[in-house]
């Protein structure tokens, strides 16, 4: 039999769904069979201590048992055992109609790699979502997942969707928990895949959830923020670090009259801490953004291509050094001048603390050349 001779497989990660699972099984053998077309059902069970595998195998499923809990397990263990074409998933809880897949099927025939299934654009019957999650979780995380990833899809964490068994074997996918469903569509963006969006109705669930909100929803947006540097990394770091260097500047004078005070010596401090901690952010960020290019998580982008066209060690260490150097010589001209005094009261703070920003940011940026260019050495 060739790899293609089925051409859907329905996939249903399943943990104690007893009371739904042999529906959504019997709906999507009926969806087949109403179009005459060659189809699998296989239900991924994760561990299930009710009777549920017995229920799937009499609604003619093939099961397979994943021992590693998490739902990207199961996803990914279905998706490997696939025989299809196209490739279905979705909850084993009957929130999803599996007796109506022409709309996540048709655009796949048509040429698009993923289809992604909109609770938002379709019909949310009562009772299927609550409130917090419909107008508070989902809105939140799907909004950041847009910002971050640019993107104008508007339900990132809809539990059916399908994509060809090509299109799998493109995607670099390793989440075994929740935020499968956030990488997956983030691996489709990077590896510049057709997605389509279709409006799907959602059901209230039978039987007890197994989503944990605030458990899931910081994985989703752990897994967002380690997946975008630019958010996490480069717009705090130029926020603080470049309002910080920004006032350091100012201050070097003298004192600044602004909103009727005075702002002195203390905002000064406090400014050489801002642009200390902003540049150090922008460092780390550049070193995870490098780190997760070499090692495939992300596709290298404009950022990175114009450092390796215009950072090379040797840039980097010179212009470290002329920072230094001018930290340098502004406390050696103070220095000099306390010892004019025959050490005796010395005032400049303003310049000593200026001088020692520029310093510490000269050796950071030299020591940061050195192990940026140690990361993209070639073995």
């Amino acid at each position: 039999m060739s790899a293609y001779d089925i051409e859907v497989s329905v996939v249903i990660p399943c943990l104690n769904e007893s009371g739904s699972v042999g529906t959504c099984v019997e709906k999507a053998r009926a969806y087949f069979s109403a179009r005459g077309m060659a189809g699998e059902v296989i239900v991924v069970d994760n561990g299930s201590s009710d009777d549920s595998v017995v229920k799937a195998l009499n609604a003619g499923a093939h099961v397979v048992h994943e021992k590693v809990r998490g739902y990207g397990a199961s996803c990914l263990r279905g998706f490997r055992e696939a025989r299809g074409k196209y490739l279905v998933m979705g909850d084993a809880d009957n929130t999803y109609d599996f007796a109506s897949l022409d709309p996540f099927l048709d655009p796949l025939r048509r040429g698009a790699d993923v289809v992604m299934g909109s609770r938002f654009r379709g019909k949310i019957h009562r009772g299927a979502m609550p409130w917090t999650n419909r107008y508070l979780g989902n809105p939140v995380l799907t909004g950041l997942y847009r910002l971050f990833f640019r993107t104008r899809l508007t339900d990132i964490h809809c539990g059916i969707r399908s994509l060809t068994k090509d299109a799998f074997l493109k995607l670099n996918l390793h989440c075994l928990g929740m935020e499968f469903a956030s990488e997956m569509v983030l691996e489709a963006l990077q590896k510049k895949l057709k997605i389509v969006e279709t409006p799907v109705d959602y059901f209230p669930r039978e039987g007890r959830s197994k989503l944990e909100p605030m458990k899931d929803a910081w994985r989703h947006l752990r897994f967002m923020l380690l997946f975008c540097p630019d958010w996490l990394y480069f717009v705090p770091g130029l926020c603080v670090g470049g309002s910080g260097f920004l006032v350091l500047l100012a201050l070097i004078g003298g004192p600044v009259h602004f909103l009727g005070h005075a702002w002195d010596i203390h905002m000064l401090v406090f400014a050489a801490f801002l642009s200390i901690l902003g540049y150090q952010i922008l460092n780390v960020g550049l070193y995870a953004k490098l780190f997760a290019v070499k090692q495939g998580y992300l596709e290298s982008d404009s950022t990175l291509n114009w450092f390796a066209r215009h950072l090379r060690l040797e840039t980097g260490v010179v212009l470290g050094l002329i920072l230094f150097g001018a930290g340098l010589v502004l406390n050696l001209w103070i220095f000099a001048e306390w010892w004019q005094n025959a050490f005796g009261p010395l005032y400049r703070i303003r310049e000593s603390v200026a001088g020692m920003t520029f310093m510490t940011l000269g050796l950071q940026t030299v020591f940061s050349s050195f192990f940026l260019s140690l990361m993209n050495l070639r073995r």
